[in-house]
């Protein structure tokens, strides 16, 4: 089996917040996990370089534009790096591979008939005397009444064309813009209505609900045709003649992504893209409830325009939105935990961990700073880090270092066996969440099971019988490695440091009898002081503020 994985690309215009991680973290996971299993997996994503946001940051700063991309592209890398995502291919929309890529699957569209010329109003600055692009426009919602950019309303999710708004203003100037006649190529999505309602109906039991109900609401109102160029400063030129003036629109121009990518990780000769975007591929596209319309419908009319019998996606993995001490995130505001800071300050499983098991899966989630310290004591220090430390120090004190596991009670196999397979089918589904809470739950079975059984009174009482109920806690430990790899990678790393086990991991059962050699045992995982929930929260009440 063969499994894709393309991850949401962030817009290399500021630094990662954690709604940002909330969002992708669960591509990771599925990612470690299916190669846990043996499966061939190829991981793709990269920073979008194109468009309004980095151009809008670009005049703020009095900057190039390529300064700003180069500036947060690398800032990603390191920040994706330092928390364990594990991407195949991690590149950026202004590679000169993506532009070439993008361009030749811009040409089929158009020499197929699916991309036309219309003459239209297009919102125009006389201030700055230029067209301007939908997001440097912003107004008021048509639908709902909230302040909403040219693009999309992110508050009702209502697709936006700038002319839309109402009481418009210019965002570089402030001015009124007004409506002037040009021409650009449209796309026409209204004639994809039919397969995509077909590809919904297929797929509604792998999509998040979030995903089916706002692609339903799309389809019922039906979908209208697309511009699909721009008069734009950055971004890929438009191949075709009487265009070459302009620039391909982001919105289908960034999705290119995943095929791009796939095809210069590819190009650098590690394997064969087409292996990965055939049938019977699993691909999962993961991502934020923004993102939604452009890959459950703009991305899948693009590859059936191509026509080349490409898997369309059929595992749609959409977050719903992070709020921050029950207030919205707001990057302008500055009210944000951004990811490089958090980094600086907390071990990267801790974040993972706390995104993951408060992931906003089916409903809005809250960061709060007292829930993140918490979960950090109580289930990773408390629970896991216990269960671990005192099975090891106490059985090298006994015993120690050597020991090679031979028997295990049933009880404790069959506990074992359960756990990977459910664990397994709720991170295939998509529900990484649900995933790490089983882990956890088999966590406090555990604990549970070593308070029952006392080992600590067995062996002075019947010490060869203590040694073996130490040996099942270290059998239980060495499948909480494999089990833990997907969401935790570097505490799964610390437990086989521990147990001196081989760099080999897989998503089953360890095989007996099975050598360990007790190499370690300091903490997995160590306090942080409540104290830190004050000071924290004053640091970004400061930031804010200070904005």
């Amino acid at each position: 089996m063969t499994v894709f994985i393309g991850g949401a690309w962030p817009y290399a215009n500021g630094s990662l917040h954690l709604g940002h991680i909330a969002g992708l973290l669960p591509g990771d996971i599925i990612a470690r996990y299916y190669r846990l299993k043996g499966e061939e997996v190829l991981y793709v994503s990269g920073s979008d370089c194109n468009g309004t946001p980095i151009g809008i940051r670009a005049k703020e700063e009095g900057v190039r534009v390529d300064e700003i991309a180069d500036r947060y592209h690398e800032e990603f890398v390191q920040c994706f790096q330092s928390l364990g995502f594990s991407y195949d291919e991690y590149t950026r929309t202004d590679h000169r591979h993506h532009h070439e890529e993008v361009q030749k699957i811009f040409t089929i569209l158009f020499e197929r008939g699916w991309l036309y010329e219309k003459e239209v109003e297009q919102v125009y600055c006389q201030h700055d005397k230029r067209f301007l692009p939908d997001r440097f426009v912003e107004g008021i919602c048509p639908v709902c009444g909230s302040i909403a950019r040219g693009d999309q309303c992110d508050h009702c999710s209502t697709v936006l064309d700038a002319t839309d708004l109402l009481d418009k203003r210019c965002k570089l100037c402030g001015h009124e813009p007004v409506l002037k006649t040009t021409t650009h190529l449209y796309f026409a999505l209204s004639r994809f209505q039919q397969p995509l309602q077909r590809l919904l109906n297929e797929h509604k039991g792998k999509w998040r609900e979030n995903a089916v109900q706002l692609t339903s609401r799309y389809l019922n109102e039906g979908l209208v045709d697309r511009p699909v160029t721009r008069d734009l400063e950055n971004g890929v030129e438009v191949p075709i003649e009487g265009f070459r003036d302009k620039k391909i629109y982001v919105w289908i121009e960034a999705v290119c992504g995943y095929l791009s990518a796939s095809k210069k990780w590819a190009e650098e000769g590690v394997d064969k893209w087409e292996r990965y975007w055939k049938k019977d591929t699993h691909a999962y596209y993961v991502h934020g409830k923004d993102n939604i319309p452009f890959h459950t419908i703009i991305w899948p009319a693009v590859l059936m325009g191509l026509n080349e019998e490409i898997t369309l996606p059929n595992y749609i993995v959409s977050n719903e939105y992070l709020t921050l001490e029950k207030r919205k995130i707001s990057t302008s505001r500055n009210w944000a935990v951004w990811l490089k800071d958090l980094l600086a300050d907390y071990p990267p499983d801790t974040i993972r961990y706390y995104l993951t098991i408060n992931a906003p899966e089916k409903r809005d989630a809250d960061f709060s700073w007292r829930e993140f310290i918490y979960s950090h004591n109580s289930e990773l220090l408390g629970a896991c880090g216990n269960l671990v430390q005192r099975t090891v120090k106490f059985y090298q004190k006994e015993f120690g270092n050597g020991v090679t596991l031979t028997t295990v009670e049933e009880i404790v196999q069959r506990k074992v066996e359960e756990t990977y397979t459910s664990v397994g089918e709720w991170i295939e589904a998509g529900s990484t969440r649900q995933g790490l809470e089983e882990v956890f739950e088999f966590i406090r079975w555990s604990n549970k099971r070593f308070d029952e059984r006392k080992p600590w009174i067995m062996v002075k009482e019947k010490r060869e019988e203590g040694k073996k109920v130490l040996e099942e806690f270290l059998y239980i430990i060495s499948n909480l490695r494999n089990l833990l790899e997907p969401f935790l990678p570097f505490t799964a790393s610390k437990i086989g440091g521990q147990l001196g086990m081989s760099n080999q991991l897989e998503w089953k059962s360890v095989s007996l009898p099975l050598k360990l050699t007790i190499e370690k045992t300091s903490p997995l995982f160590n306090r942080i002081e409540l104290e830190w929930i004050e000071k924290e929260r004053e640091k970004l009440n400061e930031k804010s503020e200070g904005e």
